[in-house]
């Protein structure tokens, strides 16, 4: 009986063992945030889209001697003139320009993600909308005091 209860106990320590390091090699792997790194200062690229233009993509990132890919989106609209990567506030649309048929707005640097070099203000412009916005109008059908 004695020598059953002994063995017992050496599996479970040998099970504690290999559990123990088992979980360190995990957070080795996982030590120093998403890139597993303990680089500080990674410098990226622009976003590079996987086909055409616009859409899924990957940027490059750099750090010392160390490079990764970090999965990204080039947007397909309007803003892909400057990418998803600088944030801008915007004023209000200006007045429609008879002559080009189009309105404009300027936008103020707000925030660069990924250390991305932005320009510090942009102007951006659309079409003049054609169409003229009614107010809605109440359900027919439901009256006062019928």
């Amino acid at each position: 009986m004695r020598g059953l209860f002994s063995t017992i106990i050496v599996v479970l320590v040998a099970l504690m063992i290999v559990t123990t390091e088992a979980g360190k090699n995990k957070k080795e792997k996982n030590k120093g945030g998403k890139g597993g790194s303990d680089c500080a200062e990674w410098r990226y690229g622009s976003c590079v889209a996987n086909n055409a233009d616009c859409g899924a993509g990957t940027r490059e990132g750099t750090c010392n001697e160390q490079t990764k890919k970090v999965k990204c989106r080039v947007p397909c609209n309007w803003k892909k003139s400057f990418g998803a990567d600088c944030k801008f506030k915007f004023s209000n649309w200006g007045e429609c320009d008879a002559a080009t048929s189009t309105k404009s707005r300027t936008g103020t640097l707000v925030k660069a993600l990924f250390s991305v070099d932005c320009q510090q203000t942009i102007s951006v412009s659309k079409p003049c909308t054609t169409k003229v916005k009614n107010k809605p109008k109440g359900k027919k059908g439901k009256g006062k005091g019928n």
